[in-house]
């Protein structure tokens, strides 16, 4: 407990030119303020931000004028839900007026009624975790539900009976995944039954809404616990139902891996070779590019008559349901399209063998793999997860290898600018033809011609390309 308060001083100390000042002007102006929610935990958690979350019994429209002169910035995006935020120097702050919100059955948008007291507005907070406030500016901590103790035990529990604090606001069955992925920490047995019994009230929730709770879920620390919680209280059915459907009922004599506990497995692993991605990590394409490369298993899984399963065209099949799952979870298309194409092509490497591929099939996957490349060479270390030692150490050096040709190649060739040896303005000169399909056909055939053979000259191209029409015409 001494190490909780230590590490909560120093964290109030360190923010003490917000909070003090803040504090100071709400209680001149007769108005409660109080740190609260995310900041005062992770605070208890010795981990520092500087967007910090206050409660205060003050209307939007006071705080606004409160906040006028102090910060450096405001904006009043959420005044309808009861929030003013604001920038001053390095700290952005959002003060929320006291609230007591429920969900209508039948609606995805909450009604905001404003609260009278710090206590009503803890109560209607999603995680005792979440439900602690720092009364300024005398900084008296305030956890009227066992913050506290539940932060010591790391265990997520609700303020209240978890059945009415979902039935307020089923997005908080996706938070306590989100939080035990993020913070590591178990789900209380009562709060899991009641996401059991209660998961089809996340359909009234805005696709919008689920997206964002899985990417800061599947960016967590531990996203595997947050998805393994989904799938075993039946919420993964409805907001992913490809990552259930994984778990594929094993044949009688175990000839294949259980593809959802491979598919978890893989996607740890993408996430230790993070460091290895230009910009490291969480890479959230690269995260769902693992977490979705298997889905089309399902659908394409055959049994053979000696008994082997097989999954031929699951990489085109789970392509495509990929980018299915992702319009409807409202995806940016830039997202939609490098996650889709990483599971496309997460097989292609097994076609390489030991070394066998020509200089052309490589230049190939690094022009099909596009800027995805680096994403690529991780998802496909990644997808190793077998036991055998040697295979797994062949493999290692295949792709070693693999890796090692592309950048001497790329060295030589610019690899990842491939374009034809003629332009279109060259090609329609050489054929005497002016813009149309024709040119667009003949710009493949060179583009085809330079993945075969390399950089040619300018008078090899025109040969290729008169011979090439030639034939054609």
């Amino acid at each position: 407990m001494a190490d909780v308060q230590r590490a909560v001083a120093e964290e109030l100390d360190r923010i003490a030119p917000v909070i003090d000042d803040l504090g100071g002007r709400f209680a001149e102006a007769g108005h409660e303020l109080s740190l609260v929610g995310g900041p005062v935990r992770d605070a208890m958690l010795g981990r520092q931000h500087n967007d910090l979350d206050l409660t205060t019994s003050a209307r939007p429209e006071e705080t606004e004028r409160l906040l006028a002169g102090w910060a450096d910035a405001i904006w009043d995006m959420g005044r309808a839900f009861g929030t003013i935020g604001c920038r001053r120097g390095p700290w952005q702050v959002e003060i929320t007026t006291y609230r007591s919100e429920a969900y209508d059955p039948g609606s995805r948008k909450p009604e905001v009624d404003f609260g009278d007291s710090l206590a009503g507005d803890l109560g209607r907070r999603d995680f005792t975790v979440n439900a602690m406030a720092v009364r300024l500016p005398g900084r008296e901590l305030e956890d009227p539900y066992g913050g506290v103790v539940d932060l010591a035990h790391r265990v997520l529990r609700t303020p209240g009976r978890p059945e009415d604090s979902f039935s307020d606001d089923p997005l908080r069955m996706m938070r306590a995944a989100r939080f035990a992925a993020q913070l590591g920490f178990t789900v209380a047995p009562e709060v899991v039954a009641a996401m059991t019994d209660m998961a089809g009230r996340i359909e009234i929730i805005s696709a919008e809404r689920v997206r964002d709770e899985l990417v800061k879920l599947v960016c967590a620390p531990y996203p595997r616990r947050g998805l393994s919680l989904l799938v075993d209280t039946g919420l993964a059915d409805l907001v992913l139902p490809e990552l259930p459907a994984l778990k594929l009922e094993r044949d009688e004599h175990h000839r294949h891996k259980d593809v959802y506990e491979h598919t978890l497995t893989v996607l740890e692993q993408a996430i230790d070779l993070e460091p290895r991605l230009p910009d490291g990590g969480p890479d959230l394409v690269a995260r769902l590019a693992a977490l979705m490369h298997d889905v089309g298993k399902p659908r394409t899984r055959r049994f053979v008559d000696d008994g082997t399963v097989t999954f031929h065209h699951h990489d085109v099949v789970g392509a495509k349901m990929t980018r299915k799952r992702m319009r409807a979870l409202r995806f940016s298309n830039d997202e939609i399209d490098a996650v889709g194409r990483l599971v496309e092509l997460h097989l292609r490497f097994h076609g390489y063998g030991t070394g066998e591929w020509t200089d052309s099939a490589v230049r190939r996957y690094v022009r099909d793999a596009g800027d995805q490349l680096e994403r690529l060479h991780v998802l496909t270390r990644a997808d190793s997860t077998t036991r055998n030692r040697r295979k797994a150490e062949r493999l290692q050096r295949t792709y070693d290898e693999l890796e090692e040709r592309i950048a001497r190649l790329s060295e030589q060739e610019e690899l990842d600018a491939i374009r034809p040896d003629l332009d279109g303005n060259q090609i329609m000169a050489a054929l005497g033809i002016g813009p149309g399909r024709e040119v667009g056909a003949a710009y493949q055939f060179l583009l085809d011609l330079r993945m075969d053979r390399g950089p040619l000259s300018e008078e090899d191209a025109t040969a290729a390309l008169l011979a090439w029409w030639a034939e054609r015409s």
